[in-house]
């Protein structure tokens, strides 16, 4: 009994490890250099000021 769950189990990780090795994503990695310059970004930032408008406080 504990041999027929150790072979089960030595199949299912050896299964896990061949569908992990054929599914991964393959990447290009030629078309990643072609951008190299930076690309700064600058945000137009306006401040409105607004009048501080105190509650009354009744005293």
């Amino acid at each position: 009994m504990i041999l027929t769950i150790a072979i089960s189990l030595a199949a299912l990780v050896a299964i896990n490890f061949l569908l992990l090795k054929f599914s991964t994503n393959k990447i290009d990695r030629t078309t990643t250099k072609a951008n190299k310059k930076p690309v700064v970004l600058t945000p137009q930032i306006t401040i409105e000021l607004e009048s501080e408008r105190l509650a009354p406080t009744g005293s």
